[in-house]
């Protein structure tokens, strides 16, 4: 037999052979990938930029940018009530009473924001916004009328015998012709029960008393959170008065409560980019869904109807989202709403030293058996020695000033609060004091307070002091 035949050492021609492999080459993006990589880049920017620009417009109480929820009525009887003074020369006054936060200056804004898109009222009206807080008696008032009427100049060194001459003086400056060719001036008085304290009610009486004669078209718009406003006022300011009051009162419910939380997320359909705008509003509607989300806003719900509490929830949860964040999650809402239930005090606690915090602890000692009686320095004192003379071992003993020095802080940090004015010759150690921490703040701070000391902890927990 013939051996097999040994392979020949010949190559093989090139076509019969087996294609090698070639090591793939990675393509380095082109100049073109990168811009476009960079422009979208810079389009998701823009994007998230004009999201929050509209959220916070939305969410900031001295715009008009959000909607109105639950106050359509109101709304109407206002517009109409100021419409009847820019387009008709009519004078007239009204009341707005809500509580704090439910949208009182909101629906003044609305009101005024659309009257001033009106042909008829865009530069017929002059308005003067005044507040309890800042001018706090009529001469102050007087003067920020004239800076706002920008009658400075007319005024000059003038001298006025009384209130009613100055201000018809100002607003005789500003008539022109007969009263329905004058330019109207609405006068908006924020914090409208602080008015009622100055003295004879002297603004509040001429204000009316224009309001209700027949010279310039004046309206008078209080805005106020006090219900019984009207017992305040002295019987010949409230015979002027023509006794119009606009309540506002959150009278919806936690559904209607979710649909405010899905609308004041929302994206409107004109915002630029459709695409991210979809994406946005899915993600709310996804939101609103959510069981934690709505744990979350049940919470608020139950501590808080109002809308501003609602706004500045949003608000934090919102400044959270940035180009690689670019949609709010529900973790998100959790984080705000932690920092926005924060307790200010108990942050205070954080920052004092062992000693202080002893004191607060001494202090809710005898809130607690004496059932909230007021207490001194000395009994403060006496209370902490107790507890030194037990711990000796574990904690130094500190000088009576320094004790008085650590109090003194307390005080200035108003965590403690004198219950008088002390007197000149009066012996600080006895001044009656009030604590301003309840046993669960002060609880509650000690938890998280770093490196604090066991048996500091343990005579914070225990139910009576050491008697």
């Amino acid at each position: 037999m013939r051996p097999p035949a040994r392979p020949s050492s010949a190559r093989a021609p090139a076509s019969l052979r087996e294609p090698r492999m070639q090591p793939v080459r990675r393509m380095k993006p082109s100049a073109m990938s990168k811009r476009k990589l960079k422009e979208s880049s810079a389009e998701s920017a823009e994007c998230i930029s004009q999201v929050q620009k509209i959220l916070r417009e939305r969410f900031c109480q001295h715009c008009a940018a959000g909607k109105l929820f639950g106050m359509e009525q109101q709304y109407r009887h206002l517009l109409e009530l100021l419409k009847r003074t820019t387009v008709h020369g009519e004078s007239n006054s009204a009341l707005v009473i809500g509580p704090r936060g439910s949208g009182k200056s909101a629906l003044l804004n609305h009101v005024l924001k659309d009257l001033r898109e009106t042909e008829q009222v865009r530069e017929n009206l002059l308005e003067v916004h005044l507040n309890g807080l800042l001018q706090t008696n009529d001469k102050v008032a007087l003067k920020e009328i004239t800076r706002q009427l920008q009658l400075e100049n007319v005024v000059g060194d003038k001298v006025f015998g009384s209130f009613a001459e100055n201000l018809a003086f100002l607003l005789e400056a500003l008539r022109k012709g007969d009263r329905t060719s004058s330019c109207p001036i609405l006068f908006v008085l924020d914090e409208f029960d602080l008015f009622v304290h100055h003295k004879n009610q002297t603004l509040l009486y001429n204000l009316f008393d224009i309001s209700q004669s027949a010279q310039t078209p004046v309206t008078v718009i209080g805005l106020t959170c006090r219900q019984d406003i009207l017992e305040l006022l002295e019987k010949r300011v409230k015979s002027r008065f023509s006794h119009r009051q606009i309540y506002l009162m959150n009278s919806f419910d936690f559904k209607q409560y979710l649909k405010i939380f899905k609308k004041q997320l929302s994206l409107p359909a004109e915002f630029p980019n459709e695409s991210f705008a979809q994406k946005w509003n899915n993600n709310v509607q996804h939101l609103s869904e959510d069981k934690t989300v709505q744990a979350v806003l049940q919470n608020l719900f139950h501590h808080s109807k109002d809308l501003r509490s609602l706004h500045s929830l949003l608000m934090l949860a919102s400044s959270a989202v940035t180009v690689h964040h670019p949609l709010l999650t529900a973790a998100d809402l959790q984080e705000a709403s932690r920092q926005h239930s924060t307790d200010s005090k108990a942050n205070i606690v954080h920052g004092l030293s062992v000693l202080e915090i002893c004191l607060i602890i001494a202090m809710k000692h005898l809130n607690e058996v004496y059932d909230g009686e007021p207490f001194n320095f000395q009994m403060v004192y006496n209370e902490f020695q107790k507890f030194i003379h037990r711990k000796a071992h574990s904690m130094y003993n500190f000088e009576k000033p320094v004790v008085m020095k650590a109090f003194e802080h307390l005080l200035q940090l108003e965590l403690v609060q004198p219950l008088e004015r002390p007197a000149a010759r009066a012996q600080r150690e006895f001044l009656l004091m009030r604590l301003l921490l309840d046993s669960s703040q002060i609880m509650d701070a000690l938890q998280v307070y770093p490196n604090c000391p066991t048996d500091v902890k343990q005579w914070a927990a225990s139910s009576l002091s050491w008697l």
